[in-house]
C-alpha cells in the first residue's frame, strides 16, 4: 500500500494554483498582443511592467510626458507571473529601460521576503541574458494602509532587493517610493490612497512620478 506524502501533495497543489493564476491573466496578455498586432509599439522605450499599481495609473502618459513610455501592467500579478510572461510581454518590445513593480501581491499571498528576493533575481537574470542592453529598475514595494500588517516584510524585501541592485549597478537600479510614502512615525499616508486603502490616487502617483523621473533619461 502506497503511503501518502503531504510534501508531494503540497508541491503539485502549488503548481496547480500557480498555473491557474497565470491562466487568469491570459485574457489581458492576449489583449495586449492583439493591440500590438494592430499598432506595433516602437522598440527602445521605457516599459512599465508589473501589477495593478501600474495598470491603474490612469495619468501615466501625462505624468511621464516627454519620455517614451509603454505601460504593460496587469492587475493582481506576482513576480512569478512577470517571469512567466517575460517572453511575450517584455522581450518583443526590446525596451531601453524596464520599471518593474511586483512583490506587493506576493507578500499578501503569503510569500516570504526571501522568496520575493529569489524571484526578483530570476527576473533580473532573464533581463541580463535576453536583453543585455536593458536597464532594470525595481520600484520599491509600496506601504499601504490596507497591508500595514505587512510593513516589516515589505521593508525586508525592499532592502534585500536594494542591496542586490547596488551590487549589480551595471544593469540594475532601485527606486525608493517606500520612504516618501510614510509619515514621520513610519505609517503609510492615507491621503495617497483611494477608498480601498490599497491602490494609489493621484497624490500617491505624484510621489511616484517625482521619484521615477530621477532615474529616467529622455
Amino acid at each position: 500500500m502506497k503511503t501518502f506524502n503531504p510534501l508531494i501533495f503540497l508541491f503539485f497543489n502549488l503548481l496547480f494554483l500557480t498555473a491557474l493564476a497565470q491562466n487568469s491573466f491570459e485574457g489581458e496578455i492576449r489583449a495586449f498582443e492583439k493591440q500590438d498586432s494592430i499598432s506595433k509599439p516602437a522598440t527602445g522605450q521605457i516599459l512599465l511592467y508589473g501589477s495593478s499599481s501600474f495598470r491603474l495609473w490612469d495619468n501615466w502618459k501625462e505624468d511621464l510626458a516627454g519620455y517614451p513610455v509603454l505601460n504593460r501592467g496587469f492587475g493582481g500579478s506576482q513576480l512569478s507571473d512577470a517571469i512567466y510572461f517575460f517572453d511575450r510581454m517584455v522581450v518583443p518590445y526590446q525596451p531601453k529601460t524596464i520599471l518593474l513593480y511586483e512583490g506587493d501581491n506576493d507578500l499578501a499571498a503569503g510569500k516570504s521576503p526571501e522568496q520575493v528576493f529569489v524571484d526578483f533575481k530570476v527576473f533580473a537574470q532573464k533581463v541580463k541574458a535576453q536583453l543585455p542592453q536593458t536597464k532594470l529598475y525595481f520600484v520599491a514595494i509600496k506601504p499601504s494602509p490596507k497591508r500595514i500588517n505587512l510593513l516589516e516584510q515589505q521593508k525586508k524585501a525592499n532592502q534585500l532587493i536594494k542591496t542586490y541592485c547596488q551590487q549589480n549597478r551595471s544593469f540594475l537600479g532601485f527606486i525608493d517610493i517606500f520612504t516618501p510614502m510614510l509619515k514621520n512615525r513610519g505609517v503609510p499616508i492615507m491621503e495617497h490612497f483611494k477608498a480601498d486603502s490599497l491602490h494609489l490616487n493621484q497624490k500617491g502617483y505624484d510621489i511616484w512620478k517625482k521619484e521615477i523621473k530621477k532615474y529616467l533619461k529622455k
